[in-house]
């Protein structure tokens, strides 16, 4: 029987769901949640998820704001930038769309953002906090992921679960996260030895390299539930890092791409936008 895929876009939508109760109270309070997204250059993928993004904020009710920066710009005027928007009341969360240009360091430029607007959780302090089981924002990719898992009625607590790559964006967070609900996990990168060997045992098989078809219906077990966080765009199409076609007709569950992961990453921003105006202004 083939897998079931898993529709990002309902999950996406129950997130919304409850954030609209929860922004119609903040409303009711005279709070409006407000969101910066800091855009330096004009690299075509980073435009469409901006907008994406900034168009969802403003479909909800938060306040959102575009900050463009040239890609000539300087560590010294990101700095600036930076320091106006963390003095600023009227955000509450803050982003600064990756990728950025070579003459910026991205680990510098995270640590500039307090660590209470950094809704994209990148800040060594929103890492370590994850790792110490107390963030203030965990990273919207793996927090969609373990929405996305958890919407199968997959229980993980006992699972056997390998994530293929090792980023700080998306790996190593989501390693923490599975760990926390119980999981035992495994990571695997470029220099693991018997990759299949690895992968074919996972009851939660995770990939986010950005390598299409790296996962091959070979790699996965039977039954097992997939989740391809990969995107590469070839001749104007998104491919993920999982040969969705065969792999299907394998495991139980499996994601799309795109509409699996994508969209639940945008929901969870708005959510911590959303947890970052609560806090800011005491509220649970």
């Amino acid at each position: 029987m083939p897998a079931k895929v898993i529709d990002g876009k309902k999950v996406a939508e129950k997130i919304y769901k409850k954030l609209n109760d929860a922004i119609f109270d903040l409303n009711e309070q005279l709070i409006e949640p407000g969101l910066a997204i800091i855009q330096i250059g004009n690299d075509p993928a980073s435009e469409v998820y901006v907008e994406k993004k900034i168009e969802k904020a403003k479909e909800l009710g938060l306040f959102a704001k575009r900050v463009p920066m040239t890609s000539s710009v300087s560590f010294e005027q990101v700095a600036e930038q930076i320091k106006k928007l963390n003095g600023d009341d009227t955000i509450h969360g803050m982003i600064v769309q990756m990728p950025l240009p070579k003459q910026l360091d991205p680990v510098k430029v995270m640590e500039l953002i307090n660590p209470e607007k950094d809704v994209d959780g990148f800040s060594s302090v929103n890492q370590g906090r994850l790792f110490a089981g107390k963030p203030y924002f965990v990273p919207a990719t793996p927090k969609g992921i373990i929405e996305l898992i958890k919407s199968t009625g997959t229980k993980i607590e006992g699972k056997n679960c390998v994530i293929v790559g090792r980023s700080n964006i998306v790996g190593k967070p989501i390693a923490m996260l599975l760990l926390n609900e119980n999981a035992t996990v495994t990571i695997c990168h470029s220099k693991t030895k018997n990759l299949a060997g690895v992968t074919s045992k996972a009851d939660i098989l995770v990939s986010a390299v950005g390598t299409p078809g790296l996962i091959r219906e070979n790699m996965v077990k039977k039954g097992a539930v997939v989740i391809d966080v990969g995107t590469t765009k070839i001749a104007g199409k998104l491919i993920g890092d999982v040969d969705f076609e065969k792999v299907k007709k394998k495991a139980a569950w499996i994601t799309p791409v795109p509409g699996g992961v994508g969209p639940v990453t945008i929901a969870s921003l708005m959510q911590n936008t959303v947890d970052a105006a609560k806090r800011k202004h005491g509220l649970k």
